[in-house]
């Protein structure tokens, strides 16, 4: 199984490794500072809406809907900050708390009635689209009242200082160290194996070199956008829910033996919920910056981005059956899928082209991650 685990992340890593040649070469601002950190911003959006759909994934779950979501909970957000005027804050946390509502009544209805998750997610989809297109009435609503800016369009718009980036920078780098001491204490505490200290600091030295070339690349143009944090915000708040908690081990326990967990007095009605519920609050965030990277309200917002969300998985690691998927992945996907588009619109690549890449992106990532777990 570790062969396959370290197979399975060499060709993603070997995949970004040859798509980015491939664009470097093609073009000739790919790999610019400016381009780069606005691929960050495309990244961040699209891991963010994965990071969400990786805890359904995880107990055997899917939702279609979470495109259509984007969409309808930014919309919101968007036509009472513009056309109601309300503050953008309280425009947020009212379209925040419609989108847990809403995946919570999804949730319930999947769990308690036992209807297929793809059903009721493929219905929303229709549904959340629908509502979607009458609370903007099908028009173009900006983000922003006039030119004064506000807290929703600060997501994709605001950089952090050098100074501000650099001292993030070391801040991070100290939970991983520690994140990693620790790990280790626990292992040797409860007499499980703990790799070698080189090993260790090797992983935590390349990891602090790659966020250092990203901060000075970034640092080059205006500086790590905000979008960034946020998205290292949610993915570190995912992986301590999936990886350091009860509510993650119940998931992996369900996408594994969901009559297993049952039988192991797992309350798995509640914790499917509770992994909608929050895939709901993320899937407001993910519109919050959507939205606002797009400038505006519009009825394309959110197309498709279901599909790029489990894409992301998929290519990450993620089973589609469930019990198997981790947040690095995940991140590592999107950034192929995200590094995908960025590059081909850099080239001007037609737009049916585009379909078709990222459909045989997705069937390759699905064969490879089949192939895979046959050899085990």
């Amino acid at each position: 199984m570790n062969s396959t685990v370290s197979l399975r992340n060499y060709s993603m890593a070997i995949g970004l490794i040859l798509i980015w040649l491939f664009f470097s070469f093609a073009t000739d601002n790919f790999l610019s500072s400016r381009n780069l950190s606005l691929l960050s911003i495309e990244l961040a959006i699209t891991a963010t809406l994965a990071l969400g759909m990786l805890l359904v994934l995880l107990p055997g779950y899917i939702d279609l809907s979470v495109g259509s979501g984007v969409g309808l909970i930014g919309g919101i957000a968007t036509v009472l900050i513009f056309h109601y005027e309300w503050n953008a804050v309280a425009a947020m946390l009212t379209g925040l708390a419609v989108a847990v509502g809403l995946w919570c009544l999804m949730g319930s209805i999947i769990t308690k009635q036992r209807v297929p998750a793809f059903i009721i997610t493929l219905g929303g989809l229709l549904v959340f689209k629908g509502l979607f297109w009458k609370v903007i009435q099908s028009e173009t609503v900006p983000v922003t009242a006039g030119d004064s800016a506000n807290a929703m369009s600060l997501t994709t718009t605001y950089y952090l200082p050098e100074t501000a980036g650099f001292i993030l920078l070391a801040i991070v780098t100290a939970f991983l160290i520690r994140g990693k001491l620790r790990e280790r204490a626990q292992r040797a505490a409860y007499g499980f194996e703990v790799e070698p200290k080189r090993h260790s600091f090797l992983k935590v030295f390349v990891a602090f070199q790659v966020m250092l070339l990203c901060t000075l690349i970034m640092n080059q143009y205006r500086g790590i956008p905000l979008s960034v944090v946020i998205l290292g915000a949610v993915a570190f708040g995912v992986f301590l829910l999936t990886r350091h908690t009860r509510f993650g081990r119940y998931l992996y326990a369900i996408g594994g033996n969901k009559e297993a967990a049952v039988l192991s007095g797992i309350p798995v009605d509640k914790v499917v919920i509770t992994a909608y519920a929050i895939l709901g609050g993320i899937v407001a965030l993910s519109g919050f910056m959507q939205t606002a990277y797009s400038g505006n309200s519009t009825t394309t917002i959110g197309n498709l981005m279901e599909l790029d969300a489990i894409a992301a998985c998929v290519i990450g690691g993620t089973s589609l059956a469930g019990g198997r998927g981790n947040v690095l992945g995940v991140l590592v996907g999107a950034l192929i899928m995200a590094s995908l588009l960025n590059g081909m619109t850099l080239m001007s690549v037609d737009p049916s082209d585009k379909f078709i890449a990222r459909g045989l992106v997705l069937a390759v990532a699905v064969w490879l991650d089949v192939y895979l777990s046959r050899k085990k």
